[in-house]
């Protein structure tokens, strides 16, 4: 496996911090993305690179390793063990034998990493240590609306094509993980895994917070005086509310299950709140003045 710069695929330098790091990575992938390059086998390379460079640098560990480590940096952990059994070991040791091994005290991933050979009595080969392959991230905007039901989805990760079903429900910055569709894995490991990321764009007049949506309604003031019905727009349709006689500005009303729907938990939904805002009357005519005189006379 070659050296891969991730830092100058990115166009960035080894002292970028991690918002530098988010940054360019949008910016070359908006640029890069196979869905405004179709057929377009050197952009989507391009796209697949960007993407394994910000999987490695976003990832503070992941990143300390490539740092030190290089192209092998996934395999980290078991270098410096490998290096630290290595370091351990002295010259003088017995091999199984019993006679002295001439400091070949190497582990078989150590071996197999940097070309190590035992003597002719250790088997061959034995450098088949299994590995995760390597976790992808991904980010995925939706509208509101979008999540307010199930939907179905399919990803370009690595320029590979992912068909997944979202719940309603999700939440803005919330992580999925889908198991498996990440990188293969070394020597016959586990593939590594996919993390979703969900950036939810409010599109609509309604204020959520949790599964609860919020809104306000206006109407006027001889309605807040003398009652009456009015027409108010939720998520999933209008409904017709009775205002009560004398109602205050401000006042709160819930609408229980009218909310957004409970992530994977189907048929349960959060509550609406709605807050009455009075509307004040403008450009009164002199009758309408003369009314109103009247009425405060009489209070």
């Amino acid at each position: 496996m070659d050296y891969i710069d991730y830092y100058k695929i990115l166009g960035i330098d080894k002292s970028a911090k991690e918002a530098d790091i988010k940054k360019a990575y949008r910016k070359m992938a908006r640029k890069y993305h196979p869905d405004l390059n179709p057929n377009d086998k050197d952009a989507e390379k391009k796209f697949k690179q960007i993407n394994e460079a910000n999987e490695v640098l976003s990832h503070k560990e992941n990143r300390k390793k490539y740092d030190k480590h290089g192209k092998d940096w996934k395999h980290a952990d078991d270098i410096e063990r490998a290096q630290r059994q290595q370091g351990s070991s002295t010259r003088g040791s017995q091999n199984y034998s019993g006679q002295p091994n001439s400091g070949e005290d190497f582990s078989d991933f150590f071996e197999s990493m940097f070309g190590g050979q035992r003597n002719s009595g250790y088997s061959q080969g034995r450098g088949n240590t299994q590995f995760k392959g390597q976790d992808f991230n991904a980010e995925l905007q939706l509208n509101l609306t979008d999540v307010y039901t199930k939907e179905a989805q399919v990803l370009t990760v690595n320029g590979k094509k992912i068909r997944l079903t979202i719940p309603a429900g999700i939440e803005n910055e919330q992580v999925i993980k889908i198991t498996g569709k990440g990188s293969p894995g070394v020597n016959g490991g586990p593939n590594g895994d996919l993390f979703i990321k969900f950036n939810i764009v409010n599109n609509t007049k309604f204020k959520r917070y949790g599964n609860d949506l919020h809104a306000d309604v206006d109407f006027d003031l001889y309605t807040s005086l003398l009652g009456g019905d009015i027409m108010v727009d939720t998520f999933s349709g209008k409904v017709k509310l009775k205002v009560a006689p004398e109602t205050q500005n401000d006042t709160k009303v819930k609408l229980k299950g009218k909310g957004f729907p409970v992530y994977k938990k189907d048929d349960q939904f959060g509550d609406f709140i709605i807050t009455y805002c009075i509307n004040t009357p403008k450009n009164l005519t002199d009758k309408e003045k003369e009314l109103f005189s009247e009425l405060q006379k009489l209070r």
